[in-house]
């Protein structure tokens, strides 16, 4: 960039134990900040230890979502209004030169292949139409307006939900290489009481049950005893649940609260199991291979970060995640092939490097400059 921006960055949470959009908020901002761009932050929440000004949007925590998602694009449109040359949105509303969708649209969850009739009940609910209205707010058509997707899949579901000619750039979210820390691997195993001789298959999620959990355990629960499953992040109103899991595991099944400080439980772990049934993207997969572990992930249909990798070369990919079986017999082959998890770690490395967050803020800055200079090219695909 010729000079330093001064960014409003909109997003709901912005700190990484929030979740993986939350962790990608945080992440590029950090990346921004490393270039000189005057970042203020306006979100709801906030956990982070970032040099930045924050403003926190306020509202009865009795409010329904959808009334706290409204009252949020109405005071971000206000305080966005001015003293800003850039304004980067993770959320539904108009406010935002930079529209970053991180799910499905709504208008293609809830209207796609359904009758008129279907259609017109969907929009009589208050809750809904206050969710197509601000949603199609990003999507007008504005000098200097850039809608991005985080993933190939969802590019495609905005086509399909507001038109073919709808222009829309695909950006991933990013990761940067974390060096191995043997020392850290020891001690957080030594903390949580798993023995030398354990295997571990991590799962990072704040709804794990989302993720594939159920599916996990009943793979796990078919191997030898020293297989053992990783949960962090789980919500607190997941907790009860997963106990009465660990306890039919005897014990098999560890769990970890939300947690703003993930790596110590990558590096304990010898494996990232993600077996989701419905992920536009999915952040940990990728951290995972950041920090060097073989990665066991659903295929393109269910998981959008599937759609860059291939199945035995930089990722094992599983065509039936619900299919425990298929699951176990994933696992069992990385952990009891050296050269198979060899090779998927060392080729994932290469991916991690293609995606890296400088070369996604670069991108951010070339739309920045698009949206300040409608007549520059736009970046590549």
């Amino acid at each position: 960039m010729a000079k330093p921006l001064r960014i409003a960055f909109l997003v709901d949470r912005f700190g990484r134990r929030y979740g993986g959009a939350e962790a990608y908020s945080v992440d590029l901002v950090a990346h921004l900040l490393t270039r000189d761009h005057d970042v203020t932050v306006i979100a709801h929440e906030f956990d982070h230890q970032l040099p930045i000004r924050e403003v926190r949007i306020l509202g009865p925590r009795w409010w329904p979502s959808w009334l706290r998602v409204w009252h949020f694009a109405m005071r971000a449109k206000q305080l966005t209004a001015q003293g800003f040359d850039i304004v980067h949105s993770n959320m539904d509303g108009p406010a935002g030169q930079i529209q970053v969708m991180h799910v499905s649209p709504v208008r293609f969850r809830r209207l796609r292949g359904r009758s008129k009739w279907a259609q017109v009940l969907q929009w009589l609910s208050p809750r809904n139409a206050v969710y197509f209205w601000l949603e199609a707010s990003r999507m007008v058509r504005q000098v200097g307006r850039q809608i991005v997707a985080v993933a190939p899949v969802i590019k495609v579901q905005l086509l399909q939900a507001y038109g073919q000619d709808l222009n829309v750039t695909v950006i991933p979210p990013g990761v940067d290489q974390v060096p191995v820390n043997h020392a850290a691997r020891d001690k957080t195993r030594a903390d949580l009481g798993i023995d030398v001789g354990d295997i571990v298959c991590l799962l990072v999620a704040l709804n794990p049950i989302r993720k594939g959990l159920l599916t996990l355990l009943q793979a796990v629960n078919d191997l030898p005893a020293h297989y053992k499953i990783l949960v962090v992040g789980a919500e607190i109103e997941l907790q009860d649940s997963l106990r009465r899991h660990a306890l039919a595991l005897g014990g098999r099944l560890l769990f970890v609260r939300p947690t703003a400080v993930v790596s110590p439980y990558y590096f304990a772990a010898d494996l990232y199991v993600h077996p989701t049934l419905g992920d536009s993207f999915a952040m940990a997969p990728l951290e995972a291979m950041a920090h060097g572990l073989p990665v066991v992930l659903s295929d393109a249909r269910y998981c959008g970060f599937a759609q860059y990798v291939t199945h035995g070369f930089d990722a094992w990919v599983l065509e039936q995640p619900d299919k425990p079986d298929e699951i176990s017999r994933a696992i069992r082959e990385l952990m009891t092939s050296p050269s198979v998890r060899l090779g998927l770690i060392h080729n994932s490395a290469q991916l991690v490097d293609r995606l890296s967050w400088d070369k996604v803020t670069d991108q951010y800055e070339t739309l920045y400059n698009q949206a300040l200079n409608p007549a520059a090219q736009p970046i590549p695909q």
